[in-house]
């Protein structure tokens, strides 16, 4: 049966960020996700984790200034030594999360620009082997440029090809089935041919981006594929919730306590 982690940075919003661990504990969840902790001390987001009896399942590395729309930059060239500084910022919260992957964001740039393609080799190299005495995955996240236009990491046939051919062992993908399904469709058979290198999965609805209870996909039976497939890792909610949060878990009371 599925682990889900609830996406704190996008459920449960009507309550402050550090109230939000507690409000998915008491509807079930045993894992949690989040974008970014870094405005909260990383003592004060392991103990809320650890009061609630919750394992962080995954957070992002610093992606720069991400109100200015920058959404991470191991693909830019310029920027290696503020991608050498974020992993030093995160490393504070892994170990206060006990987390055992981190999502490293490509950035705005060209994939047709070698250069591009050669900064996030390295960079992905770097973040992998600077993590890897601390028992932590690198995890790589594919996303459609009809939410994030011109992002660098877009197909997921590209992202397995690096992973596969940088032969790194902490370094795994992120399948957001959401973004697989608006850029290339085919879901089940990706998961397929990819499952040996995926350290992360996420859900939402399509088009909507809300609960995976509806529209284009049939979630109960990717799901029942995720057991089928012998996935062990958890399933990121990383969804909109369509109103409160709690009034729309119908689709989760079935796994409801599953411990990771």
């Amino acid at each position: 049966m599925p682990r889900f982690a609830a996406n704190l940075s996008m459920m449960f919003t009507d309550v402050p960020f550090l109230d939000r661990f507690e409000a998915a504990a008491q509807v079930g969840f045993t894992a949690v996700e989040f974008l970014f902790p870094y405005e909260h001390p990383a003592e004060a987001v392991g103990e809320r984790l650890k009061r609630n009896g919750l394992t962080q399942a995954l957070f992002n590395l610093p992606p720069g200034d991400w109100n200015a729309g920058e959404k991470g930059f191991a693909a830019l060239p310029a920027r290696f030594a503020d991608l050498k500084a974020s992993l030093e910022t995160a490393l504070p919260y892994a170990k206060a999360t006990g987390v055992k992957r981190l999502h490293l964001m490509a950035g705005l740039a060209n994939r047709g620009e070698r250069v591009a393609i050669e900064a996030f080799y390295k960079s992905v190299a770097w973040a992998a082997e600077f993590f890897a005495p601390h028992g932590i995955d690198i995890v790589l996240e594919p996303i459609n440029a009809r939410n994030v236009p011109g992002y660098f990491l877009n197909d997921f046939g590209f992202a397995r090809d690096l992973i596969q051919e940088l032969r790194l062992p902490n370094l795994k993908l992120q399948f957001d089935i959401y973004h697989c399904q608006i850029i290339h469709g085919d879901v089940t058979m990706r998961l397929r041919e990819m499952m040996p290198i995926i350290g992360h999965i996420q859900i939402a609805s399509i088009p909507s981006r809300n609960e995976p209870d509806g529209e284009e996909l049939n979630y109960p039976f990717l799901f029942e594929e995720l057991d089928r497939l012998g996935y062990a890792g958890f399933v990121g909610c990383e969804y909109n919730p369509r109103g409160k949060t709690t009034d729309g878990l119908a689709w989760f009371k079935p796994y409801a306590g599953v411990k990771p």
